[in-house]
């Protein structure tokens, strides 16, 4: 999977993944992907959740070395 801009969250606690995700986002033009790495335990719940909320499409997820991946969608 490819995806057009990288969001480095790790290190940071909830709620700064999906705030610095939302705002990444907002940036961006329609059906551009955003890849988000974090390693906040909650961004398993919290970025899925804002996804779902917000219409974003959450295309993909996964693990790289001890952070999450998350590939979203801008809808």
């Amino acid at each position: 999977m490819e995806w057009d801009e990288d969001l480095d969250a790790q290190g940071l606690l909830c709620p700064l993944p999906v705030l610095k995700t939302r705002k990444r986002l907002k940036a961006m033009q329609t059906g551009m992907v955003l890849r988000v790495l974090a390693t906040d335990p909650a961004a398993v719940i919290d970025i899925p959740h804002y996804c779902a909320e917000s219409g974003h499409a959450l295309i993909g997820a996964g693990e790289i070395g001890q952070a999450q991946y998350y590939l979203i969608r801008r809808i």
